[in-house]
């Protein structure tokens, strides 16, 4: 069968499947919320301290971020840099995943009505989650970072040399992994002094600094110039509920 006509079929089977997926999760939402509508006032009550705490620590993180954002701000005038680039936040939720030995999917609750791009970065609160494949009118298809066709650079925590990131092959809802490329044959990690990945702004959609993942161990590449080993990714990544996409923010010059 022709290519052209595989996409128009496949496209079409996911636009016939994309209202029964948005149903189930709106179903999941509507349990959920009954199901704290049984809770009794001591439990509500104890919950509503938790939200509490959490929502202090968060004012607290907004405050440290808006002053490093104007520190930021202050140092590339002054070394006359480019300003990094700017995102806002589109929080959309999941209504299915499918991992599987190639596919490492999510489907959002978010589309073009609400100016996703294909290839923006994606998001939570752990870190990295992956890059919006496909966009429809009102759901996408995000590839996760465990997807073996996910690639981005990355650099550890601390240090400034650009490393190769992608996916690795695995049907398991396990542990989340990947690889880690192009290391310097002069990184040494052990269980006991692990490396922790970040993002970079080299690869031009997220921000540098987000957490990616862990390396414990590296082995000599087959070229012999590199090193290269697994990566671990967050073990809640297969279970989130939400996620946030980065949609850039077009700066009027």
């Amino acid at each position: 069968m022709p290519i052209p006509i595989k996409k128009a079929l496949r496209k079409s089977f996911y636009e016939f499947q994309a209202p029964s997926w948005e149903a189930l999760s709106w179903a999941r939402d509507l349990q959920n919320f009954w199901g704290h509508r049984s809770e009794s006032h001591a439990e509500l009550i104890q919950e509503g301290r938790d939200l509490a705490r959490l929502n202090g620590a968060y004012r607290l993180q907004v405050m440290e971020n808006e002053s490093l954002r104007l520190e930021l701000k202050r140092l590339e005038a002054l070394l006359d840099l480019p300003a990094q680039p700017n995102f806002r936040y589109e929080i959309a939720r999941i209504t299915h995943r499918q991992i599987s030995t190639w596919w490492h999917e999510m489907i959002v609750r978010k589309g073009r009505e609400d100016g996703i791009l294909e290839g923006a970065g994606v998001v939570y609160s752990g870190g990295i989650v992956g890059k919006v494949q496909t966009v429809h009118a009102g759901t996408s298809v995000i590839r996760l970072v465990t997807s073996p066709s996910f690639r981005m650079v990355a650099t550890f925590q601390g240090d400034t040399q650009p490393l190769y990131i992608q996916g690795w092959q695995s049907a398991s809802m396990g542990t989340p992994l990947g690889r880690i490329r192009n290391v310097p044959v002069s990184v040494h990690l052990s269980k006991e002094n692990p490396g922790l990945l970040v993002s970079s702004s080299l690869g031009g959609v997220f921000p540098s600094g987000l957490h990616l993942g862990t390396v414990d161990q590296l082995a000599q590449s087959s070229n012999g110039l590199f090193k290269e080993g697994p990566v671990v990714f967050p073990s809640d990544l297969y279970r989130l509920n939400e996620v946030a996409i980065l949609v850039p923010i077009q700066m009027n010059n």
